[in-house]
This record gives C-alpha cells, structure tokens and sequence, in this order.
C-alpha cells in the first residue's frame, strides 16, 4: 500500500496543533545523509533537532535551509566511530592533594 506523504504530513500537522509547511525533501535528504555517514538512529534525530531549531527560532524557508545545510555538512564529515570516545571528554588524573591543610582557606562560591 503506497501512502501520501503529503496527506500525512497534513493530518499529521493536524494532529500535532502545528501550522506550517513541510519542506519534506530537504528534511528526507538530511536524514539520508545522516542515517548513512553517522548511524542510522541520527537520521530521526537530526530532522527532530532540526525541527527544534527552527521552531525555536522562527525560522522562515530560507534560514531552516542554512540550518539544514549546516546539519548535513557536520554530518557528512563525520567520522567518529560509534565507539569512539568523545574528544570533549577530559580524563586527566587528579591530583591527591589529601595531605595539604585547606583549614582556612576562602572559596568562591560559584
């Protein structure tokens, strides 16, 4: 059985109180590159945050293409394996200062 995407989108629109048009090819090519160049369960999540950060920014047509523009170009330079660690992950050893006396000593609170 052969489904409108265009009939979904609308109930589907409907469903969700949301009033806007769907670029759906834009959004279907985001999510291909992303389910092919990083894993498959970014493709979902990448039109979801997509469509977060146009909504929450009042994004018109033509900013929701930079802003998908912007997606696909990180995705399609991706190259961290799944197992890869984060490079923003810092595991520097700590140092072991239990011997020093802090008795005194005045710390900003942050």
């Amino acid at each position: 059985m052969e489904v409108n995407l265009h009939d979904w989108i609308d109930e589907l629109s409907d469903v969700l109180d949301v009033d806007t048009e769907v670029d759906e090819a834009l959004v279907l090519d985001l999510a291909r590159v992303a389910a092919h160049s990083v894993t498959r369960p970014a493709a979902p999540i990448t039109a979801y945050l997509l469509g977060f950060a146009a909504g929450s920014s009042g994004a018109d047509p033509e900013r929701l293409e930079q802003l998908a523009a912007r997606a696909q170009r990180l995705a399609e330079g991706w190259d961290r394996p799944a197992d890869a660690p984060d490079p923003d992950d810092v595991d520097d050893e700590i140092p072991d200062d239990s011997a020093v006396d802090h008795t005194g000593e005045i710390y900003d609170e942050v």
